[in-house]
């Protein structure tokens, strides 16, 4: 939804700006805080009226940017404000805020678009606020922001509290630069020892599958191997390797009958040879 800021609000616009949020971003944050209002036609052709106006006031050739800019530059804006330890605001000076400002102390109008700073004031302290009044006519203005009910510290007490707060910031960044190396080493040793983990398994893997590649690469022995082994078992007197024990003999079976050996004859002598002729 569209909506007119009543004030300026940081990453969505300065005050007077027509801005596109969402519904429940004006309605729980925006509207309650009295931000912004709902865009209605009524309120932005009044809208239109007043900025036509406000420019009638501003430069509108390089001479009278050059009037404006001699004014300026004899100019002081004086800011007081809350702040809390070391000079720290409890909110900031916004570049609407110096441009209501140099209305209010020399009726002088400027687009605050044209008001360069790079962020909002935050800290108190004596600033130069640049601003480019007509193209090429830029001047800067010598701005003071003091706390509320006090005097503007010396410039060697803004730049120690300044220079506290760096050595606050340096310091936290190096205890987190300390905590994301030491959870580096943490990932990196226990990625180590995943890795060797997995070395070792991979390991034990390899060597089971190649001790079952030997047992599967070794042939098993042919019925005539076993054969042959039996008999060159049974000449040394070793049993056979790997033979396959004989079959158990049936009950009732007929044992086969023992061959026995044919007694040699014996060989016949003269003298016998001479008896068988007497007989003769």
């Amino acid at each position: 939804m569209d909506v007119i800021l009543l004030k300026d609000v940081e990453q969505v616009g300065l005050r007077g700006d027509v801005v596109n949020v969402a519904r429940g971003y004006m309605r729980n944050y925006l509207e309650p805080r009295g931000l912004a209002q709902p865009a209605t036609p009524a309120i932005l052709g009044e809208l239109r009226k007043r900025e036509e106006q406000r420019a009638r006031h501003e430069a509108r050739s390089v001479e009278q940017a050059q009037e404006i800019a001699d004014t300026l530059t004899k100019t002081v804006l004086r800011f007081e404000v809350k702040a809390g330890t070391r000079g720290r605001l409890f909110g900031s000076v916004t570049p609407t805020d110096i441009v209501d400002e140099l209305w209010r102390a020399r009726r002088i109008r400027v687009d605050r678009r044209k008001i360069d700073l790079h962020e909002t004031i935050k800290r108190i302290g004596r600033y130069e606020v640049p601003i480019t009044i007509f193209e090429d006519v830029r001047v800067e203005v010598k701005t003071l922001v003091v706390p509320e009910g006090g005097e503007l510290p010396s410039d060697d007490e803004i730049a120690a509290w300044e220079a506290e707060e760096r050595a606050e910031a340096e310091a936290a960044a190096g205890i987190t630069d300390e905590s994301t190396e030491a959870e580096a080493a943490v990932e990196a040793a226990l990625a180590a020892e995943e890795a060797e983990a997995a070395a070792a398994g991979a390991e034990e893997s390899d060597a089971e599958v190649e001790a079952g590649e030997a047992e599967a690469a070794e042939p098993e022995p042919t019925p005539d191997e076993l054969v042959d082994a039996g008999w060159e078992a049974h000449e040394s007197g070793a049993p056979a390797k790997d033979a396959e024990p004989a079959d158990e003999a049936e009950p009732g079976a007929a044992e086969p009958e023992a061959e026995t050996e044919a007694e040699p004859e014996a060989e016949a002598t003269p003298e016998a040879e001479a008896d068988d002729e007497s007989r003769a």
